[in-house]
């Protein structure tokens, strides 16, 4: 009584599905657009602002005058493989490290502040 009720369904949902869809179709046309969407959009930029900023580290020397994540901004006095020195006043050194280097700032600057 209770299965006579389901099989006609059972039925009518087989013979619905009639051919094979394709997935060389519509399917991948939109995985391949939402794969240059992401790449163009976000990895892309992702990576020059990386690459960008590792340079920026990378030519960091002892004179230069710099700004952190944070704010602060001062002289380099010493640099060592990871972390840099920096002179925020007379006689005021701090240590951070090299990744918290926002911009370096022409020379100079300071002592227009």
């Amino acid at each position: 009584m209770i299965t006579d009720f389901f099989i006609p369904a059972a039925m009518a949902a087989e013979g619905a599905t009639g051919g094979v869809s394709s997935f060389l179709g519509p399917d991948l046309f939109i995985i391949v657009a939402f794969g240059l969407v992401f790449y163009f959009i976000i990895w892309r930029p992702q990576s020059k602002r990386q690459k960008e900023h590792k340079d920026l580290v990378g030519g960091i020397d002892k004179g230069d005058e710099i700004v952190t994540t944070g704010g602060l901004i001062g002289k380099v006095v010493r640099v060592d493989e990871q972390f840099l020195v920096l002179e925020v006043t007379d006689k005021v050194e701090l240590k951070i490290q090299k990744h918290a280097v926002a911009a370096a700032l022409p020379k100079g600057t300071i002592k227009n502040i």
